[in-house]
């Protein structure tokens, strides 16, 4: 385990792990809640989130751009760009939206054009891959190419096998075990 990946886990796991009862965007009911902006937005953890994911993501050939769903997977993609810019990277960002807009240009997916180009889905944390897979269909629509789907905290629920099954990679930097959950 990295030095930077351990000190993404200790931060997760004292501020942005929450317990109690809670329902989760699916539905379903959790006795944690992993709140995982509370630390993506911060100016400590921001910088870890983008170079552990870069190194999630570095064996991934010939990717152009990262995103998912807004907003959960914003500030993961502003943190990838940033970290990558500082690393002579070029990852691009980009931002999925849940409906195209009603109004300018009318789009769904905002940021560099995408067509033909190989890009990441991102998503903070994840549970049953819906969000990923939503922002997959957009993405596919405006003729990008999914090389895959990249998570920061894995719930480690039906997730991965919603998006493995649909035919995507999936990744993630940290499971429930590094964080005293499973």
């Amino acid at each position: 385990m990295t030095d930077e990946r351990s000190q993404l886990i200790d931060y997760i796991a004292s501020e942005a792990v929450f317990h109690g009862d809670f329902t989760l965007t699916s539905g379903t009911k959790a006795t944690y809640y992993v709140d995982l902006r509370k630390v993506s937005l911060d100016h400590r953890v921001a910088p870890l989130i983008g170079r552990v994911m870069l190194d999630l993501i570095a064996d991934i050939p010939d990717v152009s751009a990262v995103g998912g769903m807004t907003m959960g997977a914003d500030p993961i993609a502003a943190a990838i760009l940033h970290q990558g810019a500082a690393a002579g990277k070029a990852y691009d960002a980009f931002v999925v939206r849940k409906e195209p807009k009603d109004h300018g240009r009318g789009k769904q997916v905002e940021g560099p054009e995408l067509a033909g180009k190989r890009v990441i889905v991102l998503e903070d944390t994840s549970t049953t891959g819906g969000s990923p897979l939503k922002a997959i269909e957009a993405l596919e629509k405006v003729g990008a190419i999914v090389a895959a789907v990249a998570v920061v905290v894995d719930r480690n629920t039906e997730a991965r096998a919603a998006i493995e099954g649909a035919g995507y990679p999936y990744f993630y930097a940290i499971g429930l075990e590094d964080l005293g959950l499973a």
